[in-house]
């Protein structure tokens, strides 16, 4: 294993935190906010010396690791960030104990939106655009994460090979920099412009600059206990607008402007969006619900698994849960199975059923309309993942039965763990107390949030390295 390359590049993903450490200490400087700037100040120094640290310790080591160390870095990356994250939750004046600032940092930087906190509103403002930016941070290593790790040769279970991701041909040392910067300039500026639009919403600035983070991310940290305190006026329609940016292809907007590559190269998107405007025709005429606007964001809010919703109770729970299994785009800050690989299951199981009754049909074995061929690999590893994916919920669920947690809803927060989805009103789990949870039952839903981000076969994957080495 060589950790001098995988704590080298640790010490880089670790950096970044120590500037988001320093917008707060501006922010705290700005706005008379002395009481929480020593937390911020102690980040801000710990996170610069240990990235500076592990540069310095790897800085002559080769800058190559295969994807078991990769997959280490990974977890690594999400243990020491949401280490340093869990700081000035754990010094703040709110006596939180060390498990739940780091159950929150967690929840985080892995962009889940579970909770220690009842009132938001009464949160240091410092504190709540801390938790906003760790969102932000986590779904943008989580997009390097996707591009760079895991679009392996070997191991190609995240399927990402079958949509466009600009890394043409293998990624070497000379396109990895300018893909990783790609990433950045993508996502920043959809933050940016995301962040517009909710001011067109006429919203407070602090709240517009909170909710942005938490929406690019696809995370649930709200500014409030509340997102109709948000949205005053009820300008929902400007929250349905940039629900859709982040569970689609984050190079779709790359490549926005070119329409014959969008058209070729970005089908699984289409289709998305297709499919999110028949499933709110269906729910809106068959189900007689009067209110288009709140349908269309509980459905954009459950496939991108943000969990953010308007509704204060829902009655069709189920269908919003079923959609968070669902997920997105490959390529996007979403987790659950991903839209693509339910498509393909779908359709080769139309297919075997085809060729029962008709024996001579031709089968078109092609990926949507494209030219792309879906052929045995691609359909074993989405079953796989599929299954994968349900039996995590049955051990997660197993373990949360444990902390006096009812069936159902054991298994709707199993599913909002491993999809990293928020516990709306939309599943119907806003009773939970995640601070009185048992510190084993916390512990355990770190783990699964991590999972749900690399998926249950990483995890796997690596073992088998383990015990085979050994």
């Amino acid at each position: 294993m060589n950790f001098k390359s995988i704590f080298f590049f640790l010490g880089l993903f670790i950096l970044p935190l120590s500037i988001l450490s320093f917008v707060n200490i501006l922010y705290s400087t700005y706005f008379d906010y002395f009481l929480s700037i020593e937390s911020y100040t102690f980040t801000f120094f710990i996170t610069l010396f240990f990235g500076i640290l592990f540069c310095i310790y790897g800085k002559g080591s080769i800058k190559k690791i295969n994807f078991y160390e990769q997959l280490v870095l990974i977890i690594l990356v999400y243990t020491f960030s949401s280490l340093f994250i869990s700081l000035p939750y754990y010094f703040s004046n709110y006596q939180i104990l060390f498990i739940d600032a780091l159950f929150e940092s967690f929840s985080g930087i892995t962009s889940t939106g579970f909770s220690i906190f009842d009132n938001i509103k009464y949160l240091d403002p410092t504190l709540i655009l801390w938790r906003s930016s760790s969102q932000w941070i986590g779904g943008l290593y989580f997009l390097i994460f996707l591009v760079i790790i895991f679009s392996n040769n070997q191991y190609k279970f995240k399927l990402n090979y079958l949509v466009n991701s600009e890394n043409s041909g293998s990624l070497t040392s000379s396109n990895i920099k300018k893909i990783i910067l790609q990433i950045f300039l993508i996502y920043s500026i959809l933050s940016l412009v995301i962040f517009i639009i909710l001011n067109f919403a006429n919203i407070r600035l602090f709240n517009s600059l909170n909710l942005t983070m938490t929406i690019i991310s696809n995370g649930g940290f709200l500014p409030t206990d509340s997102i109709n305190k948000i949205f005053l006026n009820n300008n929902y329609y400007f929250l349905a607008i940039v629900l859709l940016f982040p569970m689609l292809n984050i190079f779709f907007f790359f490549n926005i402007f070119d329409k014959k590559k969008i058209i070729k190269s970005h089908q699984e998107d289409l289709f998305l969006v297709l499919f999110v405007v028949i499933l709110s025709l269906l729910i809106l005429f068959l189900l007689n619900n009067n209110n288009p606007i709140e349908i269309i964001i509980n459905i954009l809010s459950s496939l991108s698994n943000s969990g953010i919703t308007v509704t204060k109770s829902v009655d069709d729970t189920l269908l919003f849960t079923i959609l968070c299994i669902i997920g997105g785009s490959l390529i996007s800050n979403s987790s659950g199975i991903k839209f693509l690989r339910i498509y393909i299951l779908l359709k080769t199981a139309s297919a075997e059923i085809i060729k029962l009754v008709r024996p001579n049909n031709i089968f078109n074995n092609n990926l949507f309309y494209s030219e792309t061929k879906i052929d045995n690999q691609t359909v074993n590893l989405s079953f796989l993942i599929f299954i994968s994916f349900f039996i995590s919920v049955f051990i997660l669920s197993s373990f949360l039965i444990l902390d006096n947690i009812s069936f159902e809803n054991s298994f709707k927060l199993s599913i909002l763990t491993l999809t990293n989805t928020v516990n709306s009103s939309l599943y119907g789990v806003t009773e939970i107390d995640f601070k009185n949870l048992l510190s084993s039952t916390k512990f355990i839903l770190i783990i699964f949030m991590i999972i749900g981000k690399i998926e249950l076969i990483s995890i796997l994957i690596l073992f088998k390295k383990i015990i085979l080495k050994e």
